[in-house]
């Protein structure tokens, strides 16, 4: 019998039920079926079910699944569906159906790479939302070698990818952060500076010859402070500003160029970019996962594993 969490009605992590699935799924023409590892959590799939209005803008209508990002085994290979085959481990997105023992995924719209040898199911299946959104932000904002670059919400799950992308890419980190996670970001290579009133004043004395691009990975905040310092609209990025009068570079990841995950998954696997696990819940803590990756205040990625 196979397993899947189900959302029958909307809300918080308190409608989320794993149930066993009467019908098992299989993969059709031009697709294969995945028996899931691990899914990675991340702030849209608790987002999604909140209300209505979100879900719809997502296209979901009850009943559903929950969750996007997972990895795990190929053990079914549809009709036309090239490039996997039976035992090849996979990584990748299925929108509201990756929290299961198996997911269909259909090649010609949903992702689907290759998971590199040295990478583990559990760090592979947080890699295709925050890695891509963190690839995304930086190019949004253009961030290169030399530069100084602000980065806002940088101890979470996108933030932990940003911080390390940037660095890799030659830049100077400044990162935003409760003062309680300034050691963690330390140790991926950024300069802490706390969040709230103040930023502003801060972060002109941690760079007095300015800064020169952000990306706000949790709010407004880092996106309105990079303005105040002279940061040109075009080089600040943000993920989920919903304020119309910041006319800077919203973007996520479907915009990541392509080839973005494979790129990312060959630094995993040689060591030169890290993924912080926050924490593991078996599949039956389903909600306490939830509630916990919802609260904000992760450090780096919550998993599920089945």
């Amino acid at each position: 019998m196979s397993r899947a969490v189900r959302v029958e009605t909307l809300g918080g992590p308190e409608v989320l039920r794993l149930e066993d699935v009467a019908d098992e799924p299989h993969a059709g023409p031009g697709q294969v079926r995945v028996r899931v590892r691990a899914a990675g959590l991340n702030p849209m799939d608790w987002v999604i079910i909140s209300n209505e209005e979100i879900a719809a803008r997502f296209g979901i209508s009850l009943p559903t699944g929950f969750g996007f990002d997972f990895a795990g085994v190929v053990d079914e290979v549809g009709e036309g569906a090239e490039g996997f085959a039976v035992g090849d481990r996979v990584f990748g997105g299925a929108l509201s159906r990756a929290v299961a023992d198996h997911v269909v995924v259909t090649l010609s719209a949903d992702q689907l790479l290759h998971t590199p040898d040295a990478v583990d199911d559990v760090t592979a299946s947080t890699l295709p939302v925050a890695a891509a959104t963190a690839a995304a932000a930086l190019a949004a904002a253009r961030v290169g070698d030399g530069d100084t670059v602000l980065i806002g919400g940088a101890a979470g799950g996108v933030g932990v990818f940003a911080v390390q992308l940037a660095r890799l890419a030659g830049a100077r980190v400044l990162a935003t952060s409760s003062e309680g996670s300034f050691e963690f970001l330390r140790g991926l290579g950024a300069e802490p500076i706390r969040y709230g009133e103040g930023l502003v004043d801060r972060v002109r004395a941690a760079a007095p010859d300015g800064i020169d691009a952000a990306t706000d990975l949790y709010g407004t905040e880092t996106a309105y402070a990079a303005l105040a310092l002279d940061v040109p609209a075009e080089r600040i990025s943000t993920i989920a500003a919903q304020d119309p009068d910041l006319h800077v570079q919203a973007t996520g990841g479907t915009d990541a160029e392509p080839g973005t995950l494979d790129h990312i998954a060959s630094l995993v696997a040689e060591g030169r970019l890290v993924v912080p696990i926050a924490a593991q819940y078996p599949v039956e803590q389903i909600r306490e996962a939830v509630e916990l990756q919802a609260g904000r205040h992760v450090r780096g990625k919550v998993v599920v594993t089945l």
